[in-house]
């Protein structure tokens, strides 16, 4: 039920309710080519773009995010960089990784303040194994580094909520419950909005179920490396009270 009176200017929000809205932001970068582009300082090796896009091509984040700041190493010209228009994207070259910080501006109808999220750009293969990495590097491959994030939009203003229920289709709208025992609950006339996509992105729950496998699997890994190594050091103080043991005894000798 919307929160509103006659006798306050502030916009009516929608009490209880939440819409979380995802989105990645991260970075792409590849060796500079050969022969090296024009004007390109001496000492930059790569080229890279940092990046605030939707989870699929598919979805419009443009009904809720009005513009994207970036702030650059200060050595950048111009270091604060704002995007007003999709792409939310910036491209530099450069030869070292350092952190980014990324604001995010609301359309007007929001009513909302920026919010910022900071990303360490990667221009240098990392995760893996070394055979990995090596072959990266030396093909000259692309080192991309992404983040899923979601944004979550407390109590709406009322032509917000319009906004983001009516178009877009690239979040969920749930109801926070009132008393006890009573959880979330989708909210109706929201149906338009979607979980976390499915099949066909990277971030779908599927994905997300084979990565926390993975996770479990190389947990399971730890633990049996960390009671092997429990044993081996185990058996070498033993080894060596024996050792201090002897030693004791030659002394008195």
């Amino acid at each position: 039920m919307l929160s509103y009176s006659p006798y306050t200017k502030k916009p009516p929000r929608y009490k209880g309710a939440c819409i979380y809205r995802p989105f990645v932001y991260g970075s792409i970068a590849v060796p500079l080519p050969t022969p090296r582009p024009a004007n390109t300082p001496p000492d930059h090796t790569h080229r890279w773009t940092i990046f605030v896009r939707p989870v699929s091509p598919s979805h419009d984040i443009t009904h809720w995010l009005r513009k994207v700041q970036f702030k650059l190493h200060e050595t950048y010209s111009q270091s604060l960089r704002t995007i007003e228009a999709p792409p939310f994207e910036v491209t530099e070259t450069g030869w070292g990784e350092f952190e980014v910080a990324i604001k995010l501006f609301f359309v007007p109808e929001a009513s909302e303040k920026p919010v910022s999220v900071y990303h360490q750009l990667k221009l240098h293969p990392y995760g893996g194994t070394e055979e990995e990495r090596e072959k990266t590097r030396r093909e000259g491959g692309e080192v991309g580094s992404k983040c899923y994030e979601e944004v979550c939009f407390n109590e709406p203003v009322e032509g917000f909520w319009e906004v983001l229920t009516s178009g877009g289709g690239d979040g969920r709208a749930v109801e926070k419950g009132r008393g006890k025992g009573k959880g979330a609950k989708a909210i109706k006339g929201a149906d338009r909005s979607a979980e976390i996509p499915n099949e066909g992105s990277p971030y779908s729950l599927r994905m997300e179920g084979r990565e926390l496998d993975r996770l479990k699997e190389a947990v399971k890994q730890v633990e049996s490396m960390i009671v092997e190594e429990r044993k081996t050091l185990a058996e070498r103080e033993k080894v060596l009270n024996e050792l201090r043991r002897e030693a004791a005894l030659a002394e008195k000798r």
